[in-house]
């Protein structure tokens, strides 16, 4: 029996005619209908697989059998409202706050990743008394006005919109492209001054910092991975004033590095966030999501007299499927796969960067993995259109992978965790292909375009879509007149 109750067309005709127009669609000129899903593998209408490498959603796989079977039988029991006393809710907390450092021992449960960073706010702004917030270059944190304010992903896109003086931007402590590079003696420190001068700057004009928040890997800035050491500093610098320190999860967390079942934990294990927000990964899909923290931060939100109230957040069917989750991360050793298949893939890629004057950069942790793609490794000139190209090749090939950051020149690798050797190496054989075509029509060749001082493989740090609408341009085949044109997504 057929899966679509519509024809594509008339599917893509009523979402035009009754779904915003800011909401937008992946490959938009040619967009793929999915019906179907599992493990790593989406199903369009025409039954044809495509491989996921970028929906860290799904976070144990697609349509997991264990976690809809645990969803469909507490439906069949007893979904309400969470004020009411239940196990699931305890039990998961219980269960959850085991992976965690033992001082975040409290749990807000709520139903996005947006509401977790909201509530993370309001935690701060009340344990603090203060209003300021200091955020990251590129960072993103969810869609709500509170967020967007503190998100320059989204911010700097509108050309009339003024940033909220409360708000203040530090830069990425990107170690490839930016301020302080691999390079530099001691990027971490540095990248931490900027934030201690920010909180001087702000004290001088009166203001007092309620809190820094940062993904503990950038996402959409980039595939990022902050030096060893910079989120103690800064939250030294932070505390200091009064402050508190929140790290964002929703994209990484949950065993995705690899080596660690949170990805704060890189820093080491002297560092501990005030506030951990989590939550794409915790239901697979299901919508909910969590914001973890500590007793002292907890009682101060309590204090201010008013009742915190989510009706839906913590309720028992998003408990269960969360313990399903839980139970096939440990069930499936989906952290050891991250942490084997995630260094394969990089290993992979590696060689590609030395295969490839187009490969700037290699970064990740576990199933977390960015490839910086730069015309020029000396100037670093982002790749953007040689990026999309290669998105759109490899969609061709029914593989599905992403770009990001600010110049949408990095390729994207978050896939279900279930993601196997076999996968990467279709997926590396895929852009090997696509990137040789690149390069033969640009006319670019490895031999005196490596810049040492930029093999950021060589620097010391922890080892490893969005439906963006691009900018046109073109790649040019210098031996014939022949033009590839870009295409929108």
């Amino acid at each position: 029996m057929s899966l679509e109750r519509f024809e594509k067309k008339k599917t893509l005709d009523l979402r035009k005619k009754h779904i915003g127009p800011s909401c937008k669609i992946f490959f938009s000129h040619d967009p793929i209908k999915i019906v179907q899903a599992k493990g790593q593998y989406m199903y369009d209408e025409k039954e044809q697989s495509y491989l996921d490498c970028i929906n860290n959603v799904a976070h144990v796989g697609h349509c997991h059998p264990d976690v809809v079977k645990a969803g469909a039988q507490q439906m069949e029991l007893l979904n309400t409202n969470s004020r009411f006393l239940h196990d699931n809710l305890v039990v998961y907390a219980q269960r959850l706050q085991a992976t965690l450092p033992e001082k975040l021992s409290v749990c807000y449960f709520v139903n996005s990743g947006s509401e977790a960073n909201d509530l993370a706010l309001r935690l701060a702004w009340q344990y603090s008394g203060h209003k300021d917030i200091i955020t990251l270059e590129n960072a993103y944190h969810g869609h709500v006005s509170s967020l967007i304010d503190i998100s320059p992903y989204k911010f700097h896109q509108l050309s009339d919109a003024e940033q909220n003086q409360f708000v203040h931007v530090a830069p990425s402590p990107d170690v490839y492209r930016g301020k302080y590079r691999a390079d530099h003696p001691d990027p971490a420190t540095a990248y931490a001054d900027e934030v201690k001068d920010i909180i001087n700057k702000v004290h001088k004009k009166g203001g007092k910092i309620a809190a820094f928040i940062a993904e503990s890997l950038q996402s959409c800035g980039g595939q990022v991975i902050p030096p060893v050491g910079y989120f103690q500093q800064v939250a030294e610098h932070v505390r200091k004033a009064g402050g508190v320190f929140i790290a964002d999860e929703v994209q990484v967390g949950f065993g995705r590095v690899g080596t660690h079942f949170w990805a704060f934990q890189l820093q080491g294990e002297d560092f501990v966030p005030d506030i951990v927000t989590m939550g794409k990964p915790i239901g697979n899909g299901h919508p909910m999501s969590c914001v973890v923290t500590t007793r002292e931060v907890a009682e101060a939100f309590m204090s201010s007299g008013m009742e915190y109230f989510n009706t839906f957040g913590g309720n028992p069917v998003s408990c269960a499927i969360g313990l399903a989750v839980l139970d096939v991360i440990v069930k499936e050793d989906l952290q050891g796969n991250a942490l084997r298949v995630g260094r394969y893939l990089t290993n992979l890629l590696e060689k590609q960067k030395e295969k490839h004057p187009l490969v700037g950069d290699i970064r990740g942790c576990g199933l977390f993995v960015g490839v910086e793609l730069v015309r020029d490794r000396s100037k670093l000139t982002p790749a953007t259109a040689e990026a999309q190209e290669v998105i759109y090749k490899l969609k061709e090939q029914h593989i599905l992978l992403s770009a990001d950051g600010p110049h949408r020149n990095v390729l994207k690798f978050k896939p279900p965790m279930c993601f196997t050797t076999e996968d990467a190496d279709l997926v590396v054989e895929k852009i090997d292909h696509i990137l040789t075509e690149l390069e033969k029509a640009l006319g670019l060749k490895l031999p005196n375009m490596v810049n040492p001082e930029n093999e950021c493989s060589k620097r010391k740090l922890p080892t490893d879509e969005n439906g963006h609408q691009y900018h046109s341009g073109l790649v040019q085949n210098r031996g014939s007149s022949q033009q590839t044109k870009r295409l929108k997504t």
